[in-house]
């Protein structure tokens, strides 16, 4: 534990570092053309809104309770584009509330870390805030029949009511002690979630962290790492967690120059797949090497082999943070499985899909064994993570086949979940849910696709009046029984 001296020294080199950041952060300029992440689709909203009165194409089953929930960041007030990132944005959610086949209600709401309620001329909200940030944006989910908006890095997560307004942040009941993670894995033989969660104030430390069936933090187990790596994802198999520690680092010389978002692409600093012994301490973690640097925001499922072997399907980017310091970027994107060897501590990668997607889903029931079937979100062709692509991919890991859905020009898609038809309903069959932006009437669909006729017509068509801006994570959160 750091001595009160060093902590006061290291109180007063951040505080000179962020001075020198506020003063370049004035010269920066904004990009050529206008910022990508606060222009088009990504226009942010400027108010919050409540539907009652919502038009539905076809039949929303009548298996459906629950909420469709999403969130992505929604500037309340014109940030500076010369230095925003699309990942720092004041959090949004929205919500569709579905019971009896029919769309009750949209709402959207902001989540109200301290700026927000500033901004909008509210009270702040109670609970316990980290000392940078208090802003949640990346991921919604139910745990215990209540709901977080979730974020990496350092925030607490944010509890909200049923209607999306923020009632605390919450670090569990108390019981989280360090950083959250905006990406969570249900084991569903156990009922825990496990994340693996960073903070970017602690670069030689990031922890395996797990939610019991109650909601409630029941371990935090540090493991080693060097240089602040940016864990964005993890999985889980029956006797081990994933750790992706890849190129994508904290940069002091990002931070200094005034950029909101300070990591940077950095090949030398390794690239590796760390399989953590469930119960194991951070020492335990065997660790396979990659050949070539590469990232990966976010893992389809992940399994173990009869012969001790792990296989995990991920979404690989070329690189990040490294052509933009706005967003992502990377030269290209594609679907691959990576089989980790904790014997010869190595991974050996296969390219399963070869087009630019992001949002890999799948029956989430499946987790920690072998699977069939993974669903992802076509992106645009261009460098970076562009969601302007108007395709949906779902990919039959058994036969090697991938399914396209067109959408149809000017039609954009969000990451879709998957809900089984009943809790004992075979892989695939159910629905898949998400929102697609129409860009040319400047509205949004909440699509309901028959996951087993992935081409056929959907099930069901929700709009919504107005353009939800591509955001990150969306869940279907069923009603409490």
């Amino acid at each position: 534990m750091a001595s009160v001296i060093e902590k006061t020294i290291r109180s007063a080199v951040t505080k000179g570092v962020l001075t020198v950041a506020d003063f370049n952060r004035k010269r920066l300029r904004e990009p050529a053309g206008g910022h990508p992440y606060l222009t088009g689709l990504h226009t942010p909203m400027t108010e919050e809104v409540t539907l009652s009165e919502l038009t539905v194409d076809g039949e929303i089953p009548a298996q459906l309770d629950g909420r469709y929930l999403r969130i992505g960041p929604n500037p309340v007030t014109p940030p500076d584009p010369g230095s925003y990132h699309w990942f720092v944005g004041d959090g949004m959610a929205h919500g569709v509330r579905i019971r009896d086949g029919k769309a009750e209600w949209y709402r959207n709401r902001w989540i109200r870390s301290n700026a927000v309620s500033d901004a909008l001329g509210e009270p702040r909200k109670p609970g316990t805030r980290k000392p940078r940030t208090d802003n949640a944006n990346t991921n919604i989910v139910g745990i215990n029949g209540r709901t977080y908006a979730i974020v990496e890095a350092g925030g607490n997560p944010v509890e909200l009511d049923d209607t999306l307004e923020t009632i605390a942040h919450n670090p569990f009941d108390g019981t989280l002690q360090n950083s959250f993670s905006a990406h969570p894995h249900l084991d569903p033989a156990t009922g825990e979630m496990h994340a693996i969660c960073y903070d970017v104030q602690q670069p030689e430390t990031v922890w395996h962290t797990v939610v019991d069936s109650h909601g409630k933090v029941v371990r935090e187990e540090p493991i080693p790492v060097k240089d602040g790596p940016s864990i964005h994802d993890c999985q889980i198999t029956e006797n081990y967690v994933l750790v992706f520690d890849l190129p994508a680092v904290f940069s002091m010389k990002r931070l200094v120059a005034g950029y909101s978002f300070p990591l940077h692409w950095d090949p030398a600093h390794g690239t590796r797949l760390g399989l953590l012994p469930r119960n194991g301490k951070g020492e335990d973690t065997i660790w396979c090497t990659i050949d070539e640097p590469c990232y990966v925001y976010h893992p389809a499922n992940a399994y173990e082999t009869a012969d001790g072997k792990v296989v995990v399907d991920v979404v690989v980017h070329e690189s990040t943070y490294d052509s933009s310091p706005h967003g992502p970027g990377g030269k290209w994107i594609r679907f691959e499985r990576w089989v980790a060897d904790p014997a010869a501590r190595h991974v050996e990668r296969t390219v399963l899909h070869n087009r630019a997607q992001e949002f890999p889903r799948y029956d989430e029931r499946r987790s920690c064994q072998p699977y069939r079937y993974a669903y992802c979100v076509g992106l645009a062709e261009r460098e970076g993570l562009d969601m302007g692509g108007t395709q949906l991919f779902k990919h039959d890991l058994e036969a090697g086949t991938t399914e396209v859905r067109e959408l149809g020009a000017d039609r954009h898609p969000g990451e879709f979940v998957f809900v089984p038809r009943s809790p004992d309903a075979v892989e695939d069959d159910g629905w898949l849910i998400g929102l697609v932006i129409d860009a040319a009437k400047d509205t949004t669909e909440l699509q309901i696709l028959k996951a087993n006729d992935f081409t056929g017509a959907p099930q069901a068509v929700i709009h919504i009046p107005h353009r939800i801006p591509p955001g990150f994570h969306g869940n279907w959160v069923p009603s409490a029984s």
